[in-house]
Order: structure tokens, then C-alpha cells, then sequence
């Protein structure tokens, strides 16, 4: 049997705020409390003093890392990019897939079920093909389509019981109807890459709507007289709201707008991150189009569109903390705790509490990641002085 592992003396960010010199005991792959619930056996102590414990991150919207694709790669390519992400905190991630025709869709998540069925992801989210050719971003338009329920069906039924979540432009033909099948089947109806009015937000809330993708981003601004999408997903206490904290996709102080006007409980940072992820610039592909990734930063090949982002989420902690000024507390909410329970999974994961999966990070104190856990082993050991 692994030893128990002891962690002491770190700031321990828990759901009713941080303990400092507090300690975590994991006994196999859970968190067991405090302290060794037995003295029986090896106990392994780890001195995290001047170090933060965090739980791991979960990432709602991710495409893929390391140079692999979850949105067309191989069994073997997305379980690299789910280790890449993993080396940097991410102990949960639900696989993206972008705008494809629709029957490779529906064959991709089948094999993205099959990695989801065995734990390596939480399931299966669908970008596109339904949203709008006015805001489709990185989506190649010549495969854009209404949310024709029977499609939208089509792509449940392929991912087996996993798929965790659609984004839809909820203004089209068929988008209030396709709302209310995905939630009849448990599916997060999300409201993104959207032209819709304000008027037509509200509607897709009511409908069942509970995300905005990427608030900000691929939906119209806010307009004092047409205040559009953006107003109506923030206002509304049943969404959550979807951020990209990588200082490319949005400016501070929309950030920090988003934050005052939902709170802390309703923001889940996400990375929205492709293949350039935690690999490099160059050259890539986003579904069918071609992206090139120049310091940091992937743009389409034609059209110059931000095509998903290069972000892993212990960067976007840091610079919650460090840039923006939030709350370390607020941080641990948007990237764990939301997130998870946005997912249903807040029985398992999203907080330091026993009986939960002990899936962690530690960070030192100027918030770089020093080490990574999931459930009970370490993916990244901690190198202490």
C-alpha cells in the first residue's frame, strides 16, 4: 500500500477560507482529513511551509495541449494533452471538440466517451457546428448549421452518456428547442459564439441555459442602448460565466467587471486552450483551419481571428493574483470549486475536504506551481529545499 502522505505547514485554501500552518492527510487517492486516521503503516510527511495548498483545477473548455488535439486526435493524443495540462494543475478537464461535419463529430465522440468512461476526462464538450457565422471566431463557417434538435440529439446519443456540455447560438433556428432537449438529458446548454440581442439571451436562460462561453468574446458588446448578450448572462444568478485570463482575450478591468457583477460563485476560469498549450509557437491546426501561434498568442492563418488561446490554468491563477488582485480565495473558486460543481462533480473534487479525491496543487508564495497531485499520486513531486 502507497504511504499515507501528510502535508503540513502550507496555507491551505479551504471552502471557509485559508488556515495557515494547516496541514491535508491523503490516504490512498482520497483526502482523509487533518490528520492520519490511522497511525498504522508508512506516513510520508511533506513540509509545505511557505506554500500554498489549492485544489487541482478543472477546466470546463479545453481543446487540447502539448501539441495534440482533443478535438481531432488520436485516443493516444488527447491523453498527452490531458498529462500536459495535468503538469500544470489541471486535474479535471472536459475535452472540447470545434465545428466539424457532423458524423465525425459524432465518431470522435465516441472515442472520447471511451476515455471518459475510464476517467481520463470528465466528459465531452461540443463548440460548434450550431452557432452563428456572424461570431463563429476560429470555426470554419462552411460547416456552421442551425441547432437542429435531431442533430443535436444525434451528437448526445454519440457520446454515450458524456457529453457534459454544448455551446449554441441560442438566437438561430431551432436553438430554444435545442436548449430544452439538452437539458431533458442533463446536458449544460451554454450560450456562445452568438449574435443574439438581450431580449434573445433572456430567452435562452429561461430555456435552460446555464453557461456563457467565454463571456466577452465571440458575442456582441455592450451597448447602453442595446446592451446585448453580455448583460443578460451576467445579470442572471442560474449562469455561470466562462473567463480566459491569459491578458490576450480579455483587459483587466473586464475581468475584474465580470467578477464584481457575478461574483466569485458564478466565474469559471477556463483556458479554451489548442494544440500550442504548454508546447510551443509554430504552425497547427484548429479543426480545419490553420492557426500560427506567435508568442503566445494563436491567430487563424487567414483572418487573423484569435483561434483559442495557449493558457494553462496555474498562469491564469497567477495572474488572477498577481495582475488582477483577486482574492486567492475567489481564485480557488473560479478555477476548482465552480467549475466542479457546475460539472456535478462537487462531491469528488473542487475543495480540500475528506472523502473527496485528493487532487491537488501547492504553489509557492509567488504563485508558481511547485507541485501537482491526482487522486493520491503525484503527477508533478514537490522539489522542496
Amino acid at each position: 500500500m502507497a504511504p499515507t502522505k501528510v502535508l503540513t505547514g502550507a496555507r491551505v485554501v479551504l471552502p471557509t477560507g485559508t488556515v495557515d500552518g494547516g496541514s491535508v492527510t491523503v490516504e490512498g487517492t482520497r483526502i482523509a482529513g487533518p490528520a492520519p486516521a490511522t497511525t498504522a503503516g508508512a506516513v510520508e510527511t511533506v513540509d509545505l511551509r511557505g506554500h500554498w495548498l489549492v485544489p487541482g483545477f478543472v477546466d470546463l473548455h479545453n481543446h487540447g495541449g502539448g501539441g495534440m488535439s482533443f478535438a481531432g486526435g488520436t485516443a493516444e493524443d488527447v491523453l498527452e494533452g490531458v498529462r500536459t495540462h495535468l503538469r500544470h494543475g489541471t486535474t479535471t478537464v472536459v475535452a472540447s471538440a470545434v465545428t466539424g461535419d457532423l458524423d465525425f463529430l459524432a465518431r470522435h465522440a465516441g472515442m472520447l466517451a471511451e476515455l471518459a468512461q475510464q476517467g481520463d476526462i470528465a466528459g465531452i464538450h461540443f463548440e460548434g457546428p450550431f452557432i452563428s457565422p456572424c461570431r463563429k471566431g476560429a470555426h470554419d463557417e462552411t460547416l456552421l448549421r442551425d441547432p437542429d434538435p435531431a442533430e443535436v440529439r444525434k451528437l448526445i446519443d454519440a457520446a454515450h452518456g458524456h457529453a457534459r456540455m454544448m455551446t449554441l447560438a441560442t438566437e438561430l433556428p431551432g436553438g430554444l428547442d435545442s436548449v430544452r432537449l439538452l437539458v431533458e438529458h442533463g446536458v449544460i446548454a451554454a450560450v456562445g459564439h452568438t449574435d443574439a440581442t438581450y431580449e434573445q439571451a433572456v430567452a435562452a436562460v429561461d430555456a435552460g441555459a446555464t453557461v456563457a462561453t467565454h463571456l466577452f468574446n465571440a458575442m456582441p458588446p455592450f451597448g447602453h442602448r442595446a446592451p446585448g448578450p453580455i448583460t443578460a448572462l451576467l445579470e442572471d444568478e442560474r449562469v455561470t460565466v466562462e473567463l480566459i485570463n491569459d491578458g490576450t482575450h480579455l483587459h483587466p478591468a473586464a475581468l475584474q467587471f465580470a467578477f464584481h457583477h457575478a461574483g466569485r460563485d458564478r466565474v469559471a476560469f477556463i483556458t479554451d486552450a489548442m494544440d500550442a498549450a504548454g508546447f510551443g509557437d509554430g504552425r497547427y491546426m484548429l479543426g480545419t483551419l490553420e492557426v500560427e501561434v506567435a508568442d503566445g498568442v494563436a491567430r487563424l492563418v487567414e483572418g487573423n481571428s484569435i483561434a483559442g488561446s495557449t493558457l494553462t490554468l496555474d498562469r491564469a491563477f497567477k495572474r488572477a493574483v498577481t495582475v488582477d488582485g483577486l482574492p486567492v480565495e475567489d481564485v480557488v473558486a473560479a478555477i476548482s470549486a465552480t467549475p466542479a460543481r457546475l460539472l456535478g462533480l462537487d462531491d469528488r473534487i473542487g475543495s480540500l475536504e475528506p472523502g473527496k479525491d485528493a487532487d491537488l496543487v501547492v504553489l509557492d508564495d509567488a504563485f508558481e506551481l511547485v507541485a501537482v497531485m491526482r487522486k493520491g499520486e503525484w503527477a508533478v513531486a514537490p522539489q522542496l529545499v
